[in-house]
């Protein structure tokens, strides 16, 4: 019994490796963030796999309510099955419940095997030209209460910063950034590995008002380092 941790492509379908197909075609489950956004990989790259839903449930308030069928992917697996773990794209745990589920398999005595590859952490560290010998990732900024609070954290470590955010809130995100740190710089990548990537360098006024003067760019998600 064997639980492997699969990283799938962020954007560009050819960003995974050949350990990692295989790994997909020779399990028994393919346990999923969404069966139906795993669904374009696994189609192109003729993975029959059975595969399984497995997300995370957030309350208000950004606490986290049980993994539906967490219990039930780790009997499968105590029963002798080979799992592969995956999410909707990249390295799982990282913002996702890979997390609990790798938990849940090493309290059982279950061997976790990491398959690794595409991250998009990674991806903006290799492109940054700063020096990341040290940083602080710090996830997705809470949606409302707590959300200046985080950003005061973000602006006084003494080392970069990256997080995620949603198109939806990165113009406020950028916006209370020129408020409370308008000396410090950003890196910010957008549509990473896909047709559309880019990446804006500046400070925060410049890097708000390159997206507020190109409003058809506010899409897909973002990683930004504050430095």
């Amino acid at each position: 019994m064997s639980l492997y941790i699969v990283a799938t492509p962020i954007g560009n379908l050819k960003d995974i490796t050949y350990r990692a197909v295989e790994t997909l075609k020779e399990v028994d489950l393919i346990v999923c963030e969404d069966t139906r956004n795993s669904r374009k990989l696994l189609e192109h790259y003729e993975i029959k796999t059975p595969t399984m839903s497995f997300y995370q449930n957030i309350r208000k308030g950004g606490s986290t309510k049980p993994v539906p069928k967490l219990d039930l992917i780790v009997q499968e697996l105590k029963n002798g099955k080979i799992v592969a773990l995956i999410t909707d794209a990249g390295t799982p745990g990282i913002s996702d419940p890979g997390n609990q589920l790798v938990a849940s398999a090493v309290e059982n005595d279950i061997a976790v095997v990491p398959i690794p590859g595409a991250s998009t952490i990674g991806a903006m560290i290799s492109v940054a030209g700063i020096d990341l010998t040290q940083f602080v990732f710090l996830g997705f900024p809470p949606h409302k209460k707590g959300r200046e609070t985080f950003f005061k954290k973000v602006i006084a470590f003494e080392i970069p910063v990256m997080y995620f955010e949603s198109p939806h809130r990165v113009i406020k995100n950028l916006e209370l950034l020129k408020i409370l740190a308008p000396e410090k710089n950003i890196i910010l990548g957008r549509e990473l590995t896909k047709m559309f990537e880019e990446i804006v360098r500046g400070n925060a006024q410049e890097v708000l008002e390159y997206f507020e003067n190109n409003q058809d760019k506010i899409r897909g998600e973002f990683a930004i380092i504050v430095y």
